[in-house]
């Protein structure tokens, strides 16, 4: 087994090479997130139990991003196997109008309804109106975020990742520095507490935005269209993209809104509950940037194999990633069971929610090997090889017919501890892992979606300009 693991160079060369850039932004982003919660925590826990909530909505958002992002990056995969340059372009065309007019629908929401919707989030007056005064001036960063991340995402499939993680880290350090300056007022700027924190992340996200527009272009990487190839779509063009990112959008989207139910259910319980969450989320969200870089590597992977017609290939790379990733996640998770109160200490906050947050971090180490699995066989390999309708099902089932329904009975019917209900939610894991498992095996998640795309040689070798980040 470990000869079969470890033999082939290669793909450890490739695995880390996509794996380690977007690990290495998600832990800067995660560091930050948990840099930005002490400093709110300074202020309270009103306050963490209001950003927290209020960023439900962003949640919801950055999901439906990544649903859409994630359709278009199974074809920009199999398309770049190719080397197809011309209808990668397009895909990014269709990705931005999809993620734009998502935006658009978020910002309104953020913009003219925040007491709505806090008001879905907690029944805490003080949460509500700081909850509120933070949407009003986040929301303007929806329409730029979506635009950087449909970038990102065609940098990432064509084996590009290094720019959107440097771009990502200097826009989180900004992010990180600004609220220090706007949270407490220093290096010359007013107090402004909870609306400096929004405001330091808007100035970071646009520009992030405008960084990514400048870079790209500038060095004449693969997405640096001109707006006639992104608009240059054909009716059948359409119709299969969305035929195969439609269901993996409607998947991140139900399963973001049954995620924001958790929140609801938490907020119903208690702030103490949110605030324990809100700390335990953070923490654990360090702990899974390596798994999230494996399941996005393995995205790329796959595709690229796929797309080139090296389908035993792409079953091969699936399989070892699959032994892979959850055996690193035991070692991880165990070592987040014993570390957990080193981080939790880091806080601000009562005793009570500190046990809370500590048993939670318990709960996500035990069931994290299991996790870990689900999120690199359902993002990295089902959705890989166009199986998008089966992973909608699987992710669909386990939230809303296990979760929801174990978290209600739990917490609002059943009054458990927190840590309880946050144990039976996580069981949906294990359904997903049973039926997840066999859909791998019966290899039928397999489909080439680009192999009947007309697309001419000699138009690919014209459209290949120089290409920076490939030497990575």
């Amino acid at each position: 087994m470990l000869k079969y693991l470890f033999e082939d160079r290669k793909f450890y060369k490739t695995l880390w090479m996509l794996a380690i850039p977007i690990a290495a932004q998600n832990f800067v982003g995660s560091t930050v997130n948990m840099v930005d919660t002490v400093m709110i925590g300074q202020l309270g826990e009103v306050e963490i139990a209001a950003v927290g909530q209020a960023n439900q909505l962003f949640f919801l958002f950055a999901l439906m991003m990544f649903g859409i992002n994630s359709g278009a990056a199974i074809f920009t995969a199999q398309f770049w196997g190719v080397r197809d340059i011309k209808n990668i372009r397009k895909v990014l065309g269709l990705g931005l109008l999809t993620a734009g007019g998502g935006a658009a629908v978020f910002a309104v929401l953020a913009l003219l309804f925040p007491e709505l919707i806090m008001h879905i989030y907690s029944n805490d007056p003080a949460v509500i109106d700081a909850g509120a005064r933070y949407l009003r001036i986040v929301g303007w960063s929806y329409i730029p975020t979506a635009i950087s991340f449909s970038y990102a995402s065609v940098l990432r499939s064509t084996e590009q990742p290094k720019l959107p993680m440097m771009l990502s880290m200097v826009s989180l350090l900004t992010n990180a520095l600004l609220n220090y300056a706007f949270i407490f007022g220093k290096l010359g700027f007013p107090e402004m507490g909870i609306e400096g924190a929004a405001l330091a992340t808007l100035i970071a996200r646009i520009l992030e935005t405008g960084m990514m527009l400048f870079f790209v272009y500038i060095g004449k990487y693969v997405p640096a269209a001109r707006l006639r190839e992104m608009l240059d779509l054909s009716r059948d063009f359409i119709a299969s993209f969305f035929r195969t990112s439609a269901p993996v959008i409607l998947n991140e989207t139900f399963w973001a809104m049954g995620v924001s139910i958790y929140s609801v259910i938490y907020g119903q319980i208690g702030t103490n509950a949110v605030a324990a969450v809100n700390i335990s989320g953070t923490v654990i969200n360090i702990a899974m940037v390596l798994f999230q870089g494996m399941a996005n590597a393995a995205a790329v992977m796959i595709g690229n194999r796929i797309g080139a017609g090296d389908e035993e290939k792409a079953y091969e790379y699936a399989k070892k990633l699959l032994i892979l990733g959850p055996a690193f996640a035991v070692v991880t998770g165990c070592l987040l069971m014993l570390t957990g109160s080193f981080f939790v200490n880091f806080f601000s906050v009562t005793a009570e929610v500190s046990i809370y947050a500590v048993r939670i971090l318990i709960v996500f180490g035990l069931v994290m090997p299991i996790k870990v699995f689900n999120m690199i066989n359902i993002v990295g390999v089902l959705r890989s090889g166009g199986d998008t309708k089966y992973s909608l099902v699987l992710d669909t089932v386990g939230v809303w017919f296990i979760s929801i329904p174990l978290g209600m009975l739990s917490g609002l019917v059943l009054h458990l501890p927190v840590y309880w209900v946050y144990l039976l939610v996580a069981l949906e894991e294990v359904f997903k892992l049973i039926f997840g498992l066999y859909r791998f095996r019966s290899k039928k998640w397999i489909n080439n979606l680009v192999r009947n795309v007309s697309q001419q040689k000699e138009d690919n070798q014209l459209m290949l300009s120089p290409l920076p980040a490939c030497e990575e």
